[in-house]
């Protein structure tokens, strides 16, 4: 038996085959099983085109075998098959598809789902198996052959016997390695995974032989308590659901069929929150089945978390998690995508990046804002809930990539309102401002409750303004990327941009502050703690204190920066500013101390009232010891 080699290409690229293009060794089956339901294609168009009696849809089957003892592994498929020369060319010449072929000379029709394309996937066995035998009968011939290699040395093709059309491909599985086990390929189990994972769409039954537990009937004479005999029986089951959910038209299917699938695909007990099923034809046609869960899962804020849709070319999945699709701000989303008109690479694992691609993203992007405003205005409390668990992603969505994606994120938003005391939106709170407002007044703190207790909130409420409140750490630098909102620029209450004065009062306050300079001054001299300074302010209504943040970086902003690990233990410190409410008795009192002359005592009034304005701000105080000190001396 003469051995040939394989035409034109080098037992380099064949090495490379093997050992390069595929990620994962398990691709092989996928490759296989998309050329036997390619096979069958291919026939099933000929009977349509020649109307050829007595073959029927449902008689075409794939067929998987796993033989342990043997260490084989057997796909066989019922399709067109081949002749001696197809096997010559598709099998003898490396990266020759005859389903590309077959596709090319037929795309005028429609309803052709012919998978292959590059011609490569056969190849994949030899990363599992050390011998592939192949015998072929074409349909309407009478002769089948038998094409057997070992790898790059060659191939042999000789006569055989063979009932019937189809292909019948035997793997000679591999021996374990020490950094590889093949043994997991001859398990019946694991090839049903195999098959659930990547396959479970191909159009045509797959069938697996399993053993089956039966009891035998009792013997006639046998005593009632006789123990029950058990015989172990082969019996053939299909494996595969054939038919995706998402090819289904929408009227067929109840909202207990998406729950069901929602379960069964992402393990996730909680219904989910939303379902999005689309479809699109046009440019690029795809079908989308997504769903915005109700809970995150257990790792989807660590960075092991991998987002990602799973990607389908008709019906056969080619990425599990493909990122591309989805954008970081809605990773949350689960669900996948089936189109057979983006562009792979050669092993099918990869998408090259195209015009498609980011066309189908973009898509889904809308689709997925589009849905989560629909769920807001129709379930405002279920809304709640959903951003309750995600609205953080959300403000990193604005957040990152220097505000790029605000627009499509920023009516997403719900903040608790002090007027409503209730979540509500942006464009809420700018449809009820006042005739005389150009702001969105917010405040930032750790929990509602902590801001409603901030000095500065207390004026502002009383003349009628509505403040929204910012308990999440990443709040103010999302506000800060937003900058505006519908033309009304965002102001913090505890920054020093914020002023709801008269002009005449700010002319009244300048003048107190002018007054009192060498005592400010000096107050500020005794805090001696990297404070730009010590002011007077109207803006407080009963509270003797605060502190005012100067510049971009607030206090809730120095708090967040220094919880993250610096090199070096560097910390950050906002420009902060003691700010003494004029109309408190406090004022009084420091003004009679200064003009008493005794300037020691005035310094330890200004050490106490920083220290205060710093425990009400929700910060550390730098010295404890002084603090009590200081109490019980003026005491």
């Amino acid at each position: 038996m003469k051995k040939k080699q394989f035409k034109a290409e080098s037992k380099k690229l064949l090495d490379m085959m093997i050992n390069s293009i595929y990620t994962h060794k398990e691709i092989f089956l996928r490759e296989l099983i998309s050329n036997a339901s390619d096979a069958i294609d291919k026939l099933y168009y000929k009977q349509l085109e020649e109307n050829i009696a007595g073959l029927s849809r449902s008689d075409y089957f794939i067929k998987v075998t796993a033989d342990k003892e043997g260490r084989t592994l057997i796909i066989e498929d019922n399709g067109i098959g081949m002749t001696r020369d197809e096997l010559e060319n598709n099998l003898g010449t490396i990266a020759k598809s005859g389903s590309f072929d077959f596709k090319k000379n037929n795309e005028a029709k429609e309803d052709i789902d012919i998978i292959g394309q590059f011609g490569v996937g056969f190849y994949s066995a030899f990363m599992v198996s050390d011998r592939v035998e192949v015998k072929t009968r074409a349909y309407g011939s009478d002769e089948a052959f038998c094409w057997v290699s070992e790898g790059a040395d060659g191939y042999t093709i000789e006569p055989c016997e063979k009932d019937g059309n189809g292909t019948v491909i035997t793997l000679h599985i591999k021996d374990n390695t020490e950094e590889e086990d093949y043994d997991k390929f001859l398990e019946s189990y694991q090839i049903k995974h195999l098959i659930k994972k990547y396959s479970d769409y191909i159009s045509y039954p797959i069938k697996m032989e399993e053993q089956v537990r039966k009891e035998l009937p009792k013997a006639e004479d046998a005593p009632e308590d006789a123990e029950p005999e058990f015989v172990y029986e082969n019996e053939e089951h299909v494996i595969n659901s054939m038919v995706p959910i998402w090819k289904k038209n929408k009227s067929e299917l109840t909202e207990e069929d998406y729950n069901s699938y929602y379960h069964e695909k992402f393990y996730d007990f909680n219904e989910p929150a939303r379902v999005i099923h689309t479809s699109a034809d046009g440019v690029v046609s795809y079908t989308a089945l997504m769903f915005i869960p109700k809970k995150p899962s257990y790792d989807y804020y660590t960075k092991d978390f991998e987002k990602g849709l799973a990607l389908y070319s008709n019906g056969v999945m080619i990425m599990e998690k493909c990122p591309d699709l989805v954008p970081d701000y809605f990773s949350f989303v689960k669900g996948l995508v089936d189109s057979a008109d983006l562009s792979l690479n050669i092993s099918r694992e990869i998408l090259q990046h195209d015009r498609q691609l980011k066309l189908i993203a973009k898509n889904i992007e809308r689709n997925i804002k589009n849905e989560l405003s629909k769920m807001m205005t129709d379930d405002r409390e279920g809304y709640k809930e959903f951003f309750k668990e995600f609205g953080l992603q959300l403000k990193y969505g604005i957040y990152n990539d220097y505000g790029l994606h605000k627009d499509v994120l920023q009516d997403l938003l719900i903040y608790y309102s002090s007027s409503e005391e209730d979540m509500v939106t942006l464009k809420e709170y700018v449809g009820r401002m006042k005739e005389d407002q150009d702001k969105i007044y917010y405040a930032c703190g750790e929990t509602i409750d902590k801001i409603k207790m901030l000095p500065q909130t207390d004026m502002v409420k009383e003349k009628g303004f509505e403040i929204l409140y910012m308990t999440d750490p990443v709040d103010e630098f999302a506000v800060q990327m937003l900058a505006q909102y519908d033309g009304k620029t965002f102001v913090n209450i505890c920054g020093d941009s914020f002023d709801i004065s008269s002009e005449e009062e700010k002319e009244a306050l300048k003048k107190v502050n002018d007054e009192a300079g060498d005592m400010l001054s000096k107050m500020k001299d005794a805090i001696d703690a990297g404070l730009a300074g010590v002011r007077f302010t109207n803006k407080l209504k009963n509270h003797p204190v605060c502190l005012t943040s100067e510049g971009a970086l607030s206090v809730e902003m120095e708090k967040t920066l220094n919880a993250i690990p610096m090199p070096g233990d560097e910390k950050v410190k906002a420009e902060l500013v003691l700010e003494i409410n004029n109309e408190h008795r406090v004022a009084d009192r420091l003004r009679e101390i200064a003009a008493s002359g005794d300037d020691e005592k005035l310094g330890k009034y200004a050490k106490l009232l920083y220290a205060q304005a710093r425990l009400i701000a929700g910060m550390s105080v730098e010295n404890p010891t002084e603090l009590s000190d200081l109490i019980c001396e003026l005491m």
